[in-house]
């Protein structure tokens, strides 16, 4: 992988293995399996984020549950046939698991690609003003990663203007959200949603940073925006 695609997207996270690895698909004879990540926040609420891991990766007893561990790697997306229906799934692609390291970002992530759905933009109960962004980010042999991204106060009052197509870069973090959704019969089932927060953008063909302004930066955690 070349730099360029390196800085397109780019993850690291470090925290506790809460699962048992879990097998998720082959390819070319290379297996991968899936573990969930408990990554704090500095609220002392956590985000728990799917990790997807070679068997290559898992030689050096690190894969184990309770072990806290720092991955660096890339967010990635795949389509995934679930009720005759295609889901679109997300996971932390590691490409390096070391012990857990206090020296760096225990959630950070860098994007870069192009808006590819209109910005929708809305307003809490508490009118906290959000804007959810779609973004398109190339891999190689001609793939793409569709990355649901959310901005917050002025972030989303910028990024709410922007056209499809837009070339743009962010930093932010990694988060897992659980929402309820209503089935047939009424019935209401929990699930979780997995996206980026971001904390900064920049367009990226003009270099034009749009940053959070002093008063909303009491609501940044390391990674972006300490939502509790």
């Amino acid at each position: 992988m070349n730099n360029t695609q390196v800085t397109s997207n780019y993850a690291t996270l470090s925290g506790k293995i809460v699962s048992l690895p879990q097998f998720s698909h082959e390819v070319y004879g290379e297996k991968f399996y899936e573990v969930m990540l408990e990554v704090k926040r500095l609220s002392q609420s956590v985000d728990l984020i799917p990790v997807s891991v070679s068997e290559r990766l898992m030689t050096e007893g690190l894969i184990q549950l309770g072990k806290e561990i720092t991955v660096t790697g890339q967010f990635r997306s795949y389509n995934k046939t679930v009720d005759d229906k295609s889901k679109l799934m997300l996971t932390v692609f590691a490409r390096d698991i070391t012990e857990i390291s206090s020296e760096v970002n225990p959630n950070c992530i860098q994007l870069e690609g192009y808006i590819c759905k209109l910005p929708v933009f809305r307003t809490t109960p508490f009118n906290r003003e959000i804007c959810d962004v779609l973004l398109a980010v190339n891999r190689q042999y001609n793939k793409s990663d569709y990355i649901p991204c959310i901005a917050w106060g002025r972030n989303a009052r910028f990024v709410r203007c922007l056209p499809v197509g837009e070339h743009i870069k962010i930093i932010g973090r990694v988060q897992s959200r659980q929402y309820q959704k209503k089935l047939e019969d009424d019935v209401v089932v929990t699930k979780t949603a997995y996206e980026v927060s971001i904390n900064k953008i920049v367009l990226a063909d003009k270099e034009v940073a749009a940053t959070v302004s002093p008063a909303d930066s009491a609501h940044l955690s390391l990674g972006g925006y300490n939502e509790n």
